[in-house]
């Protein structure tokens, strides 16, 4: 069972990937993505309801103002919690890094948005969304790191949960407001995880390093 789920999440990932890059060819090349196309009426409905209220106060929680106190918060519980530097380093270096790897990426395909929000953080270019981008990276983190240190298996799904929801919702609040298209989201989501995987992958070895001279 184990095996079939890392097989459909892999698979999940792959397809993300091709799509992703496909996005980027496409935008790259001035011609817009279907789903874009497809997806462009919902957001012009839901303008001025109570749904764009909420997911107007969703966005911040993604938004730099938050982000980088929370970021310097968890850093030190981290510290404290593992009695270690290595999970700090990891959490803020891998969602500094995230940043500027999304900065990077949109530079190089160049669109603009669907509308801009300097209170909402929305300047620049749109594709990858920071907001999907890095919240995958910086609360997924939260919640690898924290689970490691909770017993039992039901504490571990539920913050795993939480944090998987508030991802969701962080990333679709940039579509929801109007300042990102879906596919900007979507990417976002995908290439976070990406740099999500490579660094608890990276800790992983860098802790089996650290722990490895004590075993001698």
């Amino acid at each position: 069972m184990k095996n079939r789920t890392s097989y459909l999440y892999g698979l999940i990932f792959m397809v993300g990937i091709v799509l992703t890059l496909l996005w980027m060819y496409k935008l790259m090349n001035q011609t817009v993505p279907y789903v874009d196309q497809w997806t462009r009426d919902l957001v012009s409905r839901l303008d001025n309801t109570e749904v764009y209220t909420m997911f107007r106060w969703i966005t911040e929680l993604g938004s730099s103002t938050f982000t980088i106190p929370f970021v310097i918060v968890m850093a030190i519980v981290f510290w404290w919690l593992y009695r270690n530097m290595l999970p700090a380093l990891i959490f803020s270096l891998g969602t500094l890094f995230t940043h500027y790897f999304n900065v990077a990426i949109k530079q190089l395909v160049e669109r603009e948005r669907p509308s801009i929000l300097i209170a909402a953080n929305a300047e620049g270019h749109s594709f990858p969304s920071g907001h999907a981008m890095i919240s995958m990276v910086c609360y997924g983190l939260v919640a690898f790191f924290l689970s490691k240190r909770l017993k039992g298996a039901k504490k571990k799904q539920l913050v795993q949960v939480f944090f998987a929801g508030l991802i969701v919702l962080i990333g679709m609040s940039r579509y929801i407001i109007n300042v990102h298209y879906l596919t900007d989201v979507l990417a976002g989501f995908f290439i976070g995880y990406l740099c999500l995987f490579g660094l608890i992958r990276l800790y992983q070895w860098l802790a089996d390093k650290q722990a490895s001279p004590s075993r001698g």
